[in-house]
């Protein structure tokens, strides 16, 4: 990530969203245990339009390659 964001996501596996979201889990460290680095071969880098720089649009061409 670096050469493109200095700062790292959190990338939860799809697993996973349920425990993340549940608001009944108060176990931090249960919690925390779901923040390990995502695999670098479940990543795709590519470059897509400025827009998504302003949180005023909001349109599937976001997630398109530039």
């Amino acid at each position: 990530m670096m050469p493109i964001h200095n700062r790292m996501p959190v990338v939860l596996a799809p697993g996973d969203y349920d425990a993340w979201l549940d608001p009944a889990h108060v176990n931090a460290e249960m919690l925390r245990a779901l923040l390990y680095p995502a695999a670098a071969d479940d990543m795709i880098a590519y470059p897509v339009s400025r827009a998504v720089n302003s949180s005023r649009t909001d349109a599937p061409m976001l997630v398109e390659p530039a």
